[in-house]
């Protein structure tokens, strides 16, 4: 099977505060939730030559804190790691959006 730039599904509101409200109840107060990376990057990512999509890999960064790293992946399923890998998105908590189904 090949990567067509189509996968995945748009969920409800309350798929997704199911999922993540699983995550939460798996984890210590205090812990990432989630991450923030600008448009700038995602754009520069898909940008590339032969990108279809984008793959994220979840991480552990030198302070010890979940992070994801993200690469470009083209129609062979594979990751472009001759290109732009990001990281350094904006962990949540501290910088998180206002309550909402999905955080809380």
């Amino acid at each position: 099977m090949s990567f067509n730039g189509n996968e995945g599904a748009f969920i409800t509101l309350r798929e997704g505060s199911e999922m993540t409200a699983n995550y939460r109840n798996t984890i210590q107060p205090g812990e990432i939730i989630g991450e923030f990376m600008g448009k700038e990057i995602l754009e520069k990512i898909l940008e590339q030559s032969e990108c279809v999509g984008i793959r994220f890999y979840f991480g552990i960064n030198e302070k010890g804190h979940k992070t994801l790293v993200l690469v470009g992946a083209n129609a062979e399923q594979n990751d472009l790691v001759d290109g732009l890998i990001a990281d350094n998105g904006l962990p949540c908590p501290s910088l998180c959006s206002s309550t909402n189904a999905l955080n809380s």
